[in-house]
């Protein structure tokens, strides 16, 4: 799963005995080298399908950890682009240029901002919102909380995105792989601290586009096509388009 140049055995397991933020600072300059960092495939099918969207002045990446979605939103957004993170490693490796290659040319501005998603330092300037690959550190009963702090740094109309992909199927591989890899954390959870919060099978469709209508969006589900689609004919992925009203 890992190129040598990613963590080694030891160090993925000191840093999943620490906290998540702990845990991220030992992890982040390596980052990029594991099957952790959203696939640059996904990248390019969220940036195809947000761009008929737009245009879009000033985006904010939610979690940008490494800075991949930094990434996306400058070849999206016009004047300039915010990513937010917790972990302090992570930021370092973002704002030294070790994730993705910068945009040629003149393009928008970048700032890089130390904060938790749930206590966002944002007044409500930004045209588009996008998150990748985080909603697993959050609890189901953040959720409401993390989607009212990205409405609340939203202009009127502003867009929240991420891609979620299907589920699989009961019973599949990719089915048990998630099961137990989601009942290992609940384990380790109860019996070590600090917690380390990652979950895969916490974050069900139905019941996040509820928490984001409650939360005062009007929401939308647009087919990734660049992904495909499964044998019954519908996605392999989904854009979830969240519109501040």
């Amino acid at each position: 799963m890992f190129t040598p140049q990613g963590p080694t055995l030891r160090e993925l397991a000191v840093q999943a005995l620490s906290s998540t933020m702990r845990g991220y600072d030992l992890l982040a300059p390596k980052f990029d080298r594991t099957p952790y960092r959203t696939p640059d495939r996904v990248l390019d099918a969220v940036e195809g399908t947000v761009r008929p969207l737009g245009p879009f002045a000033r985006g904010l990446d939610v979690c940008c950890g490494t800075g991949a979605g930094v990434g996306v939103l400058r070849r999206l957004c016009g004047e300039r682009v915010t990513g937010v993170d917790f972990s302090a490693g992570m930021l370092a490796v973002a704002q030294a240029g070790q994730g993705p290659t910068p945009v040629p040319g003149d393009g928008p501005a970048v700032d890089y901002v130390r904060a938790d998603a749930r206590a966002l330092p944002f007044a409500p300037v930004f045209d588009l919102a996008l998150s990748l690959g985080a909603f697993g550190h959050f609890l189901p009963r953040e959720r409401p909380g993390l989607f009212g702090q990205v409405h609340a740094s939203l202009r009127p109309g502003g867009r929240f995105v991420f891609p979620v992909g299907a589920p699989p199927a009961v019973g599949s591989r990719a089915y048990w792989s998630l099961f137990g890899f989601d009942a290992a954390m609940r384990l380790r959870n109860a019996l070590w601290h600090p917690r380390f919060v990652m979950y895969y099978r916490t974050f069900p469709l139905p019941a996040v586009v509820g928490d984001l209508v409650r939360t005062g969006f009007e929401v939308r589900l647009l087919p990734m096509e660049d992904l495909g689609r499964r044998p019954d004919g519908s996605p392999r992925a989904r854009l979830v388009v969240a519109t501040r009203r």
